[in-house]
């Protein structure tokens, strides 16, 4: 009887979700196997899959849930990708923002918002991904879409660093995310660093490292279907 369940994996930085998908295809030999939300190959943390038919059926409910990240943000620059993959073009900065207008700002983000997705991601526009079009050099402007910040909690601030500990609904873009934070402060921003640490109820410290995972053992860090 095929094995079903769910894997929390701690995604390394550089592999894309899928890379992760196609590895654990390899150890388990398993080919039904999928994850409940993309991250991106720079971003690290925690992804859900799921193994087996019953597993990955459920993966819907978990694209619906809740997400937690700790991000860290590059301030006085800009980056076409909106991440430090780029390119990435210094700013002239008139004035750097103090500890308290930095709260200040990052309190007006907390609640229902409105963001522009990336141009350098998967949404959909006209039939086609936006990244396919922004590399193919043709110009499009999303339409911006609805999201939640359920809290946005400064970690740490030394300028031009910015950290930041938030809840956020899903589809949320971290990376719209940290250049709306940057032009709110008149200084320009992108996402430099990005960890995912909770989706819904399970969080990063339940996660094992893709690394650690081998034919012999991947069964024991399978967590049932209820």
């Amino acid at each position: 009887m095929e094995k079903c369940g769910f894997l929390l994996i701690n995604k390394p930085a550089g592999l894309t979700s899928h890379d992760v998908i196609d590895e654990l295809r390899k150890i388990t030999g398993i080919k039904k196997i999928g994850h409940s939300g993309i991250l991106d190959p720079l971003a690290t943390g925690l992804l859900v899959v799921g193994v087996g038919r019953e597993a990955t059926k459920k993966l819907s409910d978990f694209l619906k849930m809740d997400k937690e990240y700790v991000a860290k943000i590059r301030l006085g620059a800009v980056s076409e990708t909106l991440d430090k993959q780029g390119p990435i073009k210094e700013v002239k900065v008139k004035k750097i923002p103090s500890q308290e207008e930095v709260r200040e700002f990052l309190n007006k983000f907390i609640g229902d918002i409105e963001q522009v997705p990336p141009i350098y991601s998967a949404k959909h526009f006209k039939g086609k991904r936006l990244y396919q079009l922004a590399r193919q050099g043709i110009k499009v402007t999303p339409e911006p879409i609805k999201v939640k910040v359920y809290y946005l909690n400064l970690l740490d601030y030394s300028w031009p660093y910015l950290k930041i500990k938030t809840k956020v609904s899903s589809g949320t873009y971290l990376r719209s995310l940290a250049r709306d934070i940057g032009d709110a402060l008149g200084c320009k921003g992108y996402l430099e660093n990005l960890v995912r640490t909770k989706v819904g109820s399970f969080d990063l410290e339940q996660a094992v490292d893709l690394n650690k995972l081998n034919s012999s053992n991947w069964e024991n860090f399978l967590k049932e279907v209820n």
